[in-house]
């Protein structure tokens, strides 16, 4: 990992651009241009990721309802400008988190791989909780076989 974003493909700086503005609007109406078809998502809780766009429409819609003071702190990409990990902390149900999302992308900017992973414990279990709550019925569909 190198500590600048201005080796990143152009096409993933411009949809990572986009991914902020998005956030910080708390609107992620947009995401589904940014996502490849066959996207992934990896959860904190989770052994089985879910896929594909849909699902990562869902999840990081939801989460974007359930954080409370989200707020990214640093970013590191990649050496070969396709991927990037962005630190963040949040709030959950009055639990501090802290936490990164490592993100891989293709060439022509589209996101094809979003794990988060997250901690301590109880800001874990909080958001776990949260959104099992909301999801539990719709995300078994999304499970990608492994």
């Amino acid at each position: 990992m190198i500590n600048t974003l201005t080796q990143l493909n152009p096409a993933v700086r411009a949809s990572l651009a986009r991914w902020h503005t998005m956030v910080q609007a708390k609107n992620l109406s947009g995401l589904s241009a940014l996502l490849h078809p066959d996207a992934v998502f990896r959860s904190p809780m989770a052994h089985t990721p879910y896929g594909p766009a849909a699902a990562l429409e869902l999840i990081l819609g939801t989460v974007m309802q359930v954080f409370e003071d989200f707020a990214y702190h640093r970013e590191l990409a990649s050496e070969d400008g396709l991927s990037v990990v962005l630190e963040f902390s949040a709030n959950v149900n009055g639990k501090a988190l802290k936490g990164i999302d490592l993100i891989q992308f293709d060439a022509q900017g589209l996101i094809t791989e979003f794990e988060v992973m997250v901690r301590p414990l109880s800001g874990l279990q909080a958001l776990g909780a949260e959104m099992g709550a909301r999801l539990a019925a719709h995300l078994p569909a999304h499970k990608l076989k492994t």
